[in-house]
């Protein structure tokens, strides 16, 4: 008899769980309909021109696209009302001197599918998103993934503004001759007098400093310069998870102080909680890598034991698949996202939070665990709820304090260009 009363009382404790997600789902759906969810980062430009070799005919996002990142109807479903597509810039191109193409062709295919697609407008300014978001549409504004892409010249960085570009993140995985990255070795110390003035220039011109990517000096350099506020597009907490992509609580607080908005990362390696001994730090090396830093240390073991065992490469690549196959690497959980959020709402405060997923491919086991794809979005806001937000938090995290951000870095940007001239390029361009 007891064993029939604890089974019903469980059904009916899921019962009451799966109600009161419910409910807290229509709460999110309400908010979401006074303020637009403004996501910081998606590599869906990117994809299009790896998956169909940048002919957006080949694609139609108006059907759920399982190869790519990001279509209209899971947008929707995902109730994204603001979308920062990444023009995405490989350092592999830095070798090519083809940054600065490679960026327009992000740029090119980003208008394409705002000309081509009625529900998405591009959005320049953040009175563009919230109308664009009135009239039931998704706002869609530029981001200029890798400083690399203005190959050295404040004149390209000019145009990208010009073609609509709202934010560039300093660097990528590379450090650049003008300042240091995350996850390369600092040969700056954070940014060079050059890289000052790229900072100095993006104020000027009412474009975000995006500090994902980059080192913590490269972000204290930035904070320091800056006279509007910054944003990392796509990044999370150092104090929860070690890895130097994310942002040391000290910046933390300097962000408060300017402004800004940390939008958190749905990537695995930038979300799953480290031991308290790598809390002080990973080194540039394991920073290249997304995964998590002890699962990576044991995968390389495997892989250096086979080498010893082994004289074929093709045998070691098959038996080191098989070894991730069955051990694959933590993937973190929504729950771990919002600890990040927790975290940083608690060390800068709950005006300078934001989400920057980073969606890159067709989603699932390469995100966290519960936000595997741009449908997720509402689940993270409903874990905030349950969590005790309340409604004007949520609404803030969601993209108010994006909006107010991007507000005042406009109103920063028409006050400069009243008393400051444009910098000019200094570097002299040779015909080869």
């Amino acid at each position: 008899m007891k064993s029939f009363v604890l089974v019903g009382c469980m059904l009916a404790s899921a019962a009451a769980y799966a109600q009161n997600d419910e409910e807290l789902l229509a709460r999110v759906k309400a908010l979401l309909e006074d303020v637009p969810l403004i996501d910081g980062h998606n590599d869906l430009p990117s994809s299009i021109l790896d998956v169909a070799a940048g002919d957006i005919d080949r694609v139609d996002i108006s059907d759920v696209q399982v190869e790519l990142p990001a279509d209209l109807p899971r947008l929707r479903e995902g109730m994204v009302g603001g979308q920062f597509w990444s023009a995405f810039v490989d350092t592999a191109f830095m070798d090519r001197g083809d940054s600065l193409r490679q960026a327009l062709r992000e740029i090119d295919t980003i208008h394409r599918l705002t000309a081509r697609y009625s529900e998405l407008e591009l959005a320049r300014t953040a009175d563009d998103i919230v109308r664009a978001h009135r009239e039931g549409k998704i706002a869609s504004l530029i981001g200029v993934e890798g400083g690399h892409a203005i190959e050295g010249s404040l004149a390209a960085l000019r145009m990208l503004y010009a073609l609509g570009a709202r934010y560039m993140t300093l660097t990528h995985f590379r450090t650049l001759d003008w300042a240091d990255s995350a996850t390369d070795f600092a040969r700056h110390d954070g940014l060079t007098e050059f890289g000052e003035d790229v900072v100095r220039e993006m104020n000027r011109l009412g474009m975000f400093v995006d500090l994902s990517h980059v080192s913590a000096d490269t972000m204290r350099d930035a904070l320091r310069v800056s006279r509007a506020p910054v944003i990392f597009s796509h990044s999370n907490a150092r104090g929860v998870t070690a890895h130097p992509r994310n942002v040391p609580d000290d910046v933390l607080r300097l962000v408060a102080r300017n402004g800004g908005v940390v939008m958190v990362n749905f990537i695995p390696g930038y979300v799953v909680p480290t031991p308290e001994e790598l809390r002080a730090g990973i080194g540039p090396e394991a920073g290249r890598s997304a995964d998590d830093p002890i699962w990576t240390a044991k995968r390389d073991s495997i892989l250096e034991s086979l080498r010893g065992e082994l004289d074929d490469e093709r045998e070691i690549e098959r038996r080191a698949r098989e070894w991730v196959a069955d051990n694959p690497a933590p993937r973190g959980t929504l729950a771990d996202v919002v600890d990040h959020i927790d975290h940083i709402k608690m060390v800068a405060g709950v005006d300078h939070v934001g989400i920057g997923s980073d969606f890159y491919d067709a989603g699932g086991p390469s995100m966290a665990e519960g936000l595997e794809d741009v449908t997720k979005f509402p689940a993270l806001l409903v874990e905030l709820l349950r969590r005790g937000y309340t409604d004007e938090e949520v609404q803030k995290i969601a993209g108010r304090n994006l909006l107010r951000a991007m507000r005042a870095m406009e109103r920063t940007a028409m006050d400069l260009r009243k008393t400051k001239p444009s910098l000019r390029d200094l570097k002299p361009i040779r015909a080869r």
